[in-house]
C-alpha cells in the first residue's frame, strides 16, 4: 500500500507561533487517525506529511527533512517500535522527537516503545489540546537544538 502525502499550511494563528516551517511526519494504518491527526496539525499551521506503515516512514524519512514525527504503535509491515529503533540507530534521524499515539494499553510494550527511543507515549482516544501541547514543545525544543548547532559551527569556523 502507498503513502498518502499531504502538505497544507495553516495559519499558525491560533498558537501565538509560527509553525510554518515546520514538518511533522504522522504514521498510522488508520487513515481515520491519520488524517485526524492531520488535519490538527495543518490547523496549527504545521506542514504534515502521512505514511500508513513503518517501512514507508522510513522512505519519507530519507526523503524529506522533518522536524517530529507522530506514530502509531501496531501497523503492518513495520510497527512503530521497530520504526523508532532503525531511526535512532541512524545518526541523521536520531534526534527527531517521536510522539508515540497508540490505542495499546500493555505496560510491557509502552516499556519496549520508551527503550526504542519514544519521547512521549499518548494513548487513544487522544485529547486534541493534550497533543497540540506535546507536539508545539517538541518542535520548539528541535528548532532550539538545531539553532545551538548551527551556533557551535559558526564558532568552530570562526575559531580556525
Amino acid at each position: 500500500m502507498g503513502v498518502t502525502t499531504m502538505t497544507a499550511m495553516g495559519s499558525g494563528a491560533s498558537t501565538g507561533l509560527s509553525t510554518t516551517s515546520k514538518t511533522v511526519l504522522v504514521v498510522d494504518d488508520s487513515d481515520f487517525i491519520r488524517r485526524l491527526v492531520s488535519l490538527i496539525l495543518r490547523m496549527e499551521g504545521y506542514r504534515v506529511i502521512e505514511s500508513n506503515n513503518g517501512k514507508d516512514a522510513l522512505k519519507r524519512l530519507r526523503e524529506v527533512f522533518i522536524d517530529m514525527m507522530v506514530t502509531d504503535l501496531n501497523m503492518p509491515e513495520m510497527d512503530g517500535i521497530e520504526l523508532v529503533r532503525t531511526m535512532r540507530s541512524k545518526s541523521a534521524f536520531a534526534h527527531i522527537p517521536v510522539v508515540m499515539l497508540t490505542s495499546e494499553f500493555l505496560e510491557t510494550r509502552k516499556q519496549m516503545a520508551f527503550e526504542a527511543g519514544i519521547n512521549e507515549w499518548v494513548p487513544k482516544p487522544f485529547i486534541t489540546k493534550h497533543l497540540r501541547n506535546l507536539i508545539r514543545k517538541y518542535v520548539q525544543q528541535e528548532s532550539f537544538r538545531k539553532a545551538s548547532e548551527t551556533r557551535k559551527e559558526i564558532c568552530v569556523f570562526d575559531s580556525q
